[in-house]
């Protein structure tokens, strides 16, 4: 269901117009009535000849109302541009005629109104002019029509451009629901009430929304659209929907609609801008703006990017002070507070841009060769940021999933990302080796705390590049292989020969007479046992295990030391190993030998008993 905006200056007949076309009067205040003037915005609806159902919003043209015509304007699909014969362009048909064009509003009909109340030669004189006011613009193509809507002049013609102009128009559905919300109101024994246009995909009754600021959470009552109840509402409609779970004062106009689970707000978002054509002088950031985005206004600031001032066009950094849920692609609207006007429009490049101006600066030329899709947006995005979660890239883009990355669960790694992370990560395993040559590889947590990445995303690296290999705890370069060199090779069986001769009364580790990196790599590789501060071989454990299995149960640590002719300094540390492998259990002052099934293997290599 196509929606239709109008657009021109005060009194210029925009409303009378519409009620001709749809039968509808779509000014609701009786203060409209009365002054004869559109303050806020009206609705109304017709059906074309094909079935077609059409929504118009109807936009008040009074200056001192800009902010309630910004509020209608920006999910319409044409619009109904409206200049008087009898008076001809005037100041609101630049500004809204502005609008449009930064908003890049390209169909539409221009209805030359009062043509029943001027001479043919005026008419002639307004339409030049307006033709001429068009040039250069979105809608310089659009057709001008004469009307005079007390008369029924022009009407029918309107309606048929109209139907002409929305026959090229698509819903865009990308299946995330979404509504700027321009109206809430209280119906008794209902509640909630809240208008606007549906876009990007459907609302079904039974849904659970959430209204941002703040995602508060929302049911779907019911829906009705042009006075009509339905049980589903498509993208590209007016609707209204009654909400339970919301008081009136909890939602107000320039709030949004969505999904709970599809969105996430921002206060800073990069955008490119373009300004009006009536701009008297370039556009500095040191201004105070209004922005306006969906159906709201926002207190503003804004940052250039390019230059200390913009002319034509160029990025800025815009920052305000309540969170909005935006996505890339999102179209935008600033009025300067000074001059009281509309200066400049444009789109949202990127809702959670880069903190410093020299990487803003950078990632502008890929941000704006993004493709149109959702999924060409994600991967704009995701060439800036490197690595970003899955949802927070479906958050940004309207439900957009990198085609060209290494996704890893929830994570995707941009290709380019991906090659100098691992090209790091095998700069960062080799500066480990060298200073650690006895070590089996650079443990993982240290390597992915070097790269400011998590686990999953190193091991999906190493396992995608041969250069380097995953050794469980420890990643390594492939071909490397830690160990001991000749010298330190002779050195350890030197000791290993002392050990021996030691029985169980060896030195303590340090007192090996070895480099520690030797001991350590002995110890990991198992040719060691580290029983406390000493170490013992693995055979010489076995024949402990052995001797102990013999012992009667309930001995002290005074029988094991003489049984062992160790002193206590040795004992109490062998009787805890001997513990902690189940070989003997305490009992107070006392161990007990535990006892194993008949050829099950004893801890420690011993034969059980």
């Amino acid at each position: 269901m196509p929606v239709v905006g109008t657009a021109g200056h005060v009194d210029h007949g925009k409303s009378t117009l519409v009620q001709a076309l749809t039968g509808r009067d779509p000014d609701r205040w009786e203060e409209e009535k009365r002054r004869g003037l559109t303050i806020d915005l009206g609705f109304a609806w017709m059906t074309l000849d094909d079935g077609t159902e059409v929504g118009f919003v109807d936009v008040p043209g009074h200056e001192r109302f800009i902010k309630n015509m910004l509020a209608g304007v920006d999910a319409i699909d044409a619009a109904l541009f409206v200049v008087a014969a009898d008076e001809g362009w005037m100041p609101q048909s630049e500004e809204h005629l502005a609008v449009l064009d930064l908003l890049g509003v390209a169909s539409g009909v221009i209805a030359l109104t009062r043509c029943d109340v001027v001479e043919e030669e005026l008419a002639d004189l307004a339409e030049l002019e307006v033709r001429e006011q068009l040039a250069g613009t979105s809608l310089a193509d659009a057709p001008i029509l004469r009307t005079g809507a007390p008369a029924g002049l022009g009407v029918e013609a309107v309606r048929e451009a109209l139907a002409a102009a929305l026959g090229h128009v698509s819903s865009g559905a990308i299946g995330r629901p979404r509504m700027w919300i321009d109206r809430s109101f209280t119906i008794g024994g209902a509640g909630t009430v809240v208008t606007g246009t549906l876009l990007d995909g459907p609302v079904a009754v039974g849904d659970t929304l959430a209204v941002w600021p703040g995602a508060r959470p929302a049911r779907v009552r019911s829906a009705q659209s042009h006075e009509q109840s339905h049980d589903r509402i498509e993208p590209g409609t007016r609707v209204a929907l009654n909400l339970v779970g919301l008081e009136r004062g909890e939602v107000a106009r320039g709030a949004m609609l969505g999904r709970p689970d599809e969105w996430r707000t921002t206060t800073r978002f990069l955008a490119d801008l373009r300004t009006v054509r009536s701009l008297d002088e370039p556009l500095r950031d040191r201004g105070a703006f209004h922005l306006h985005v969906g159906s709201g206004s926002f207190p503003a600031r804004i940052r250039l990017v390019d230059d200390a001032v913009l002319e034509g066009s160029g990025a800025a950094v815009i920052s305000v002070d309540e969170p909005l849920a935006l996505k890339t692609g999102d179209r935008l609207i600033l009025r300067e507070v000074g001059r009281r006007a509309v200066v400049a429009g444009g789109t949202v490049l990127d809702p959670q841009p880069p903190q410093r101006g020299q990487q803003v600066r950078a990632a502008l030329p890929r941000l704006r060769g993004a493709g149109p899709s959702p999924d060409g947006k994600a991967d704009a995005l995701l060439s800036v940021r490197g690595k970003e979660d899955l949802a927070d890239l479906a958050a940004d883009t309207g439900g957009g999933r990198p085609t060209d990355a290494l996704i890893i669960g929830s994570i995707a790694v941009s290709r380019v990302e991906a090659i100098g992370l691992t090209d790091r990560a095998v700069a960062g395993a080799q500066r480990f080796q060298e200073a650690n040559p006895l070590r089996p590889g650079i443990p993982k947590s240290s390597l992915a705390e070097q790269l400011g990445i998590g686990l999953p995303i190193l091991e999906a690296l190493v396992e995608a590049d041969d250069r380097l290999a995953d050794d469980g705890p420890v990643v390594r370069t492939a071909g490397f292989s830690g160990g001991l060199d000749q010298s330190a090779q002779d050195s350890w069986e030197a000791v290993r020969s002392d050990l021996l001769a030691a029985g169980w009364g060896v030195p303590r580790r340090s007192e090996l007479g070895l480099d520690p990196e030797v001991v350590h790599a002995l110890l990991r590789d198992g040719t060691l046992v580290a029983v406390d501060e000493f170490a013992y071989l693995p055979e010489q454990l076995d024949r402990l295990v052995e001797r102990v299995m013999g012992m009667s149960d309930g001995f002290s640590v005074a029988d094991f030391r003489d049984e062992f002719e160790v002193t206590r300094k040795h004992a109490v540390p062998l009787l805890e190993w001997l513990d902690r492998n189940r070989v003997t259990r305490r009992e107070g002052d006392r161990r007990v030998i535990r006892r194993l099934p008949p050829g099950e293997p004893a801890p420690g290599g011993a034969p059980s008993r």
